[in-house]
């Protein structure tokens, strides 16, 4: 996977907005829709990550056409960057969705969210902290006060990051927000001390610039942690209760293959993350939880209201499409 040059804040927000709008004028309008052969069309935005393997895998191995849906996927580099199309109908799911960024809009009143199923749970090294191979930073407690970049501000990576270094009693960093696929280039560059990549550029960024590990950002306190699910509005559940039930059981089917079969994940990685068989069978997987589980997001959430990240608690049961 090559790594691609850094862009300065001023173009990167343009790339987002760029993006946004593409994926805007590239989904239907009018919601839910249906194929020639009479399945529900939908529309899932995913990001280039080992979260989305079940989606993809319930796509390729029929698993959605046999709940009578058509789906279709629109890529993006961020799954915020969908949550304007998401509102307005245009997009129906979003997948590999920071749970973080949708409980804070669901508090907020911005979303009234559904989950309809997880994503994936953290798991030892499914994302690490990297340094450059010559870095000065040789300990958790050497990242204190320096510059880390994540993929989005005040969310699931700064969040257990904070939590793992919390439980050592080190010293927080600074973040910076840069996407994954840029974080190489700023690390290679000193934009940034250390970067929280997660599979698969976490292994590229090792393998084409030999960084190294600084720290399992899937240890500790993070180990086991929802990290991403399906999730989508309750107005399209309400409207679409058979297309939402048909989705939650594709891919809860696809997500029980991926935990029993990780070369069916590894075999599906280079058809849509970039990465070749080689680097795929190298990866640090996810957690593929076949089921929600309440207990589990609640743990999520109880973290959110440690480090401020909720004001109020959130129960997540009623969120659960069932």
């Amino acid at each position: 996977m090559p790594l691609r040059r850094p862009r300065s804040g001023t173009t990167r927000l343009a790339a987002l907005v760029a993006a946004a709008a593409l994926l805007l004028a590239g989904c239907d309008s009018g919601g839910t829709s249906h194929s020639s052969d009479g399945r529900t069309r939908l529309t899932v935005a995913a990001l280039p990550l080992a979260d989305s393997a079940a989606l993809y895998l319930a796509r390729d191995r029929g698993l959605f056409a046999k709940e009578g849906l058509d789906v279709r996927i629109q890529p993006v580099q961020q799954s915020i960057q969908a949550l304007p199309a998401l509102l307005k109908g245009q997009v129906n799911v979003i997948a590999s969705a920071n749970y973080v960024t949708y409980f804070q809009a669901y508090e907020k009143g911005t979303l009234d969210l559904r989950i309809l199923a997880e994503g994936v749970r953290i798991a030892p090294h499914m994302m690490d902290v990297l340094v450059p191979k010559d870095s000065a930073l040789k300990s958790p407690a050497d990242l204190a006060g320096k510059k880390v970049a994540v993929a989005v501000l005040n969310n699931i990576q700064s969040l257990t990051l904070n939590a793992i270094l919390d439980a050592q009693h080190a010293g927080r960093p600074v973040y910076r927000q840069i996407l994954f696929p840029q974080m190489g280039p700023a690390l290679q560059k000193g934009q940034v001390d250390a970067a929280h990549a997660v599979e698969p550029f976490d292994t590229a960024v090792q393998s084409e610039l030999g960084a190294r590990v600084l720290l399992d950002g899937g240890s500790g306190p993070a180990r086991g942690l929802p990290a991403s699910g399906y999730v989508t509005t309750a107005d399209f559940v309400k409207k679409n209760p058979k297309a939402a039930a048909g989705f939650r059981r594709a891919v809860e089917a696809a997500s029980k293959l991926a935990a029993g079969d990780p070369a069916a994940v590894r075999a599906e990685l280079p058809k849509y993350a970039k990465v070749t068989a080689d680097q795929a069978r190298s990866l640090h997987l996810p957690g593929y939880p076949a089921t929600a589980d309440p207990s589990a997001l609640h743990r999520l959430i109880r973290l959110m209201r440690a480090q401020g990240m909720l004001k109020k608690d959130i129960d997540p049961a009623p969120l659960l499409v069932k």
